[in-house]
């Protein structure tokens, strides 16, 4: 498996340009199994579960080309993909690549809406919490949906196709929202949605779908309506920057000093995140091109965070603003509402020196004034890159394991530091 080393002490100095999000890459694909025509796909990211991803689609009949790149484009700008999906040749999505990426699952709905009938198999365990699927099966019951579990897998039947419905979400779930949007845009009559996830990577997808020929009102509000439609046609769509990168490169910047400018980020995606910032110390600055973040010679100031639901502060930040604080000039404090099990970074972390220590979902982390660079092993996507936070500015050497973890969320992550001044290497499973 490859690592990647970092050697700390650098300021970041420059630009980096904020990738298409994953978050919204992944349904804009498997909406792509709602028609027989072709669906376009701008922005979007070269990561390890995008390629992954279409690996489980082409196991459903979609077929997958990507545009070569044209002269003078920037080798990390996003790619653009066409998918088509003319036939469904099979419903099952089997355990061995739905176990591999939880999102998957959400082929679920669009299956069951187009075909009549999907058998998926349960995702099984995560390493930051249950994560249970039962309110995106309450989504599709409510749409008139049999769903039955069998050896693992859900098996979902709708012979007659998916009526409209309400549906009404005890909690925000940003699947169950993805789920069901996908799935009403071809039931028969009209499905309100109560209590819909309000993330920008929800208007994302009612942003494809409506271009698709569905009938949505409501979408980034928590209340949305969509009336089914026969069929859908294809479109063309750029996927949103990536709110999670943005913050992530936001943190490090403030965590290292200098002056970096995210270009393409969307400073209306991230605000919660942008002011926990502002509070701690750093500089924002934001502009129709991107943001800039900036800390010149001032301390990190303690701020303590509860993460919630958009528009709140997100909580696959959370590990990067626990880095952060660790050398902030006092104790904070970060609340984890969202995931049980989200503090598996904080082991990690102590290795570089930090002071962390747990009370039920929260972490209070007392500032010092040097990290020093250690070993250290990733274990999920957002506390991978937690790691490289506290590397950057840690005493000596940093080694990080498991780095393919980093691979699943952010593209070309080692360029794009090195780039403004980072001194970060990957070093080969055979180097």
């Amino acid at each position: 498996m490859d690592r990647i080393r970092i050697v700390g002490g650098k300021t970041l100095n420059g630009i980096i340009p904020i990738s298409g999000a994953k978050n919204a890459a992944l349904p804009l694909m498997i909406a792509s199994l709602l028609t027989d025509r072709t669906v376009t796909l701008e922005n979007l990211p070269r990561l390890a579960d995008v390629s992954l991803l279409v690996r489980i689609l082409s196991n459903h009949g979609v077929d997958y080309s990507i545009d070569g790149r044209r002269q003078g484009e920037d080798p990390d700008s996003g790619q653009t993909v066409h998918m088509t999906a003319r036939e469904i040749v099979d419903t099952t999505a089997p355990y061995d690549l739905v176990s591999r990426m939880r999102a998957s699952f959400w082929v679920v709905a669009p299956l069951l809406a187009r075909c009549g009938e999907a058998r998926v198999s349960l995702p099984g365990g995560c390493a930051i919490g249950t994560r249970p699927v039962d309110l995106l099966l309450m989504a599709l019951e409510r749409l008139g949906a049999s769903i039955e579990i069998d050896a693992g897998y859900v098996v979902a039947k709708a012979p007659k196709g998916l009526r409209g419905g309400e549906i009404d979400f005890p909690k925000v779930t940003v699947g169950g929202t993805h789920v069901a949007l996908m799935a009403a845009a071809l039931a028969h009559g009209t499905t309100v949605i109560h209590n819909a996830a309000r993330e920008p990577e929800v208007g994302d997808l009612a942003d494809l779908l409506t271009k698709m020929g569905a009938k949505i009102r409501g979408a980034g509000t928590s209340t949305i309506e969509i009336d089914g439609v026969a069929r859908l046609n294809g479109a063309k769509h750029r996927v949103l920057p990536d709110r999670i990168e943005t913050g992530t490169y936001a943190m490090a910047a403030a965590m290292t000093g200098g002056d970096v400018f995210l270009q393409g980020a969307q400073p209306e995606h991230l605000q919660a995140a942008l002011d926990a910032l502002e509070l701690a110390g750093a500089h924002v600055q934001s502009s129709p091109e991107g943001i800039r973040v900036w800390r010149n010679g001032n301390g990190l100031r303690p701020v303590d965070v509860e993460t919630a639901p958009f528009p709140g502060f997100p909580t696959d930040l959370q590990a990067q603003f626990m880095a952060l604080m660790t050398r902030a000039e006092g104790a904070s404090r970060i609340t984890e509402k969202i995931f049980e099990n989200r503090f598996m970074h904080v082991q990690e972390l102590a290795r570089f020196g930090a002071h962390i220590r747990l009370e039920g979902d929260s972490a209070i982390i007392d500032g010092v004034p040097l990290l020093k660079g250690a070993p250290v092993m990733a274990t999920d996507l957002r506390a991978s890159v937690s790691l490289v936070i506290a590397a950057l500015v840690a005493e000596g050497e940093s080694m990080i394991q498991r780095v393919y973890h980093l691979d699943r969320g952010f593209e070309a992550l080692e360029r794009k530091l090195s780039r403004c001044g980072a001194d970060i290497t990957r070093i080969s499973s055979g180097g």
